[in-house]
């Protein structure tokens, strides 16, 4: 799907103090992952550039920090850093300043955190997973870390089933008593949201020009030595969009108002479709699919919560639930896929069913008829 040029718009922020705080944050944004488990989609794009809700998935993320008010962001790269680059450049035509860290070998996520310091312009930077879609405020999140006199402050997300989870306990008062592996028997709901708040003398005293995981090296030290680690505790929206099946919910409740974006105001409904796509009369297309440039829907076809790209071409009477079709790909007649992503032009020939995270490889052609109850292609 190509990228509109649709700018990050300045929503007006829900917590003044907490914007006046961003201000003199540092956002820093860790997008250095191949995304393993969105391939084929990511064999060429890196992960936050695949298109939710008709925008790559980073822009969303850069556009609520702009509404935070932070203005200076340091991205974290390293798979295809040059996408990254390209398509945002200076930060200048989006009403931010960006600039770009590329680690050359992995660092995991401490390490890609220390790596960014010499572009830091304050005393406190937030810290983002780019991999995840949230709706948090995050300038309650800074007045949290202020207002605590707190070295770290971590987004911590309550969830009706902790047990999947690492589990961060807090105290009364809400300082981090532990960082816990997962249990069968969790002590809280509470778990790492994938948000921080770094002072940045304690993020300079990271190791440097090594591999270190800020889950099980740097947050467990900092407790060891007494620094001031506190939560930020809520139920907002959180998605992590790291499978096809995260990914397409992500976009489709980007679509229908359930995940925030300043980008969409207005634009919410059951779907977003291009206004050069074509959809004929008698297609149905719901629960918030987006249809990209170009592509066309047949007559009797039915395309429920998925991500067509650009140019896609699905037959008349072909069932679509819950997939990724890529740029140029053809659904044919007939066919019903579910649960599936198909690569950038393969093409799935008429009355082939695909189901239970089947993926079909770019260029693959099945041809009519030629597969059906397989979820391995």
């Amino acid at each position: 799907m190509a990228y509109s040029a649709a700018h990050l718009t300045q929503a007006a922020p829900v917590n003044e103090e907490g914007a006046a705080l961003a201000a003199e944050t540092d956002a820093v944004i860790l997008v250095g992952g191949k995304g393993t488990r969105l391939r084929p989609l990511t064999n060429n794009v890196p992960k936050p550039m695949l298109p939710a809700a008709g925008l790559p998935f980073l822009q969303h993320l850069l556009g609520r920090i702009k509404a935070a008010g932070m203005q200076h962001v340091v991205l974290g790269t390293s798979f295809k850093a040059e996408v990254f680059e390209r398509y945002f450049g200076d930060g200048s035509d989006w009403g931010l300043e960006i600039e770009y860290v590329v680690e050359d070998e992995p660092l995991g996520t401490g390490g890609a955190i220390r790596n960014v310091h010499d572009h830091l312009r304050f005393d406190r930077a937030m810290i983002f997973n780019g991999d995840v879609l949230g709706g948090t405020d995050l300038g309650a999140i800074l007045q949290t870390h202020v207002s605590q006199n707190a070295d770290v402050t971590l987004h911590l997300l309550r969830v009706p089933d902790p047990r999947a989870f690492g589990c961060v306990p807090t105290d009364q008062e809400g300082r981090v008593t532990a960082f816990l592996e997962k249990t069968e028997d969790p002590p809280t709901d509470q778990i790492n949201a994938g948000s921080y708040v770094f002072n940045r003398d304690v993020l300079e005293a990271i190791p440097a020009g090594r591999p270190v995981s800020v889950e099980r090296e740097v947050f467990p030290e900092l407790l060891e030595t007494g620094k001031r680690v506190f939560g930020h505790v809520d139920q907002a929206y959180w998605r992590d969009m790291g499978t096809p099946a995260d990914f397409v919910r992500g976009s489709s409740d980007l679509v229908r108002g359930i995940a925030p974006s300043p980008l969409l105001e207005g634009m919410h409904g059951e779907a977003l479709v291009d206004s050069s796509a074509s959809v004929a009369d008698g297609a149905l297309v719901l629960g918030g699919t987006v249809v990209g440039r170009g592509a066309e829907i047949r007559g009797g076809a039915r395309v429920d919560t998925s991500v067509i790209f650009d140019g896609v071409h699905i037959e008349a009477g072909a069932t679509v639930e819950r997939c990724v079709i890529a740029a140029g790909a053809r659904i044919g007649a007939r066919a019903h896929l579910t649960d599936c992503v198909v690569g950038e032009g393969a093409v799935v020939g008429a009355r082939c069913e695909l189901r239970d995270g089947a993926r079909v490889w770019p260029g693959v052609e099945i041809p009519d008829g030629g597969l059906r109850f397989s979820s391995d292609v």
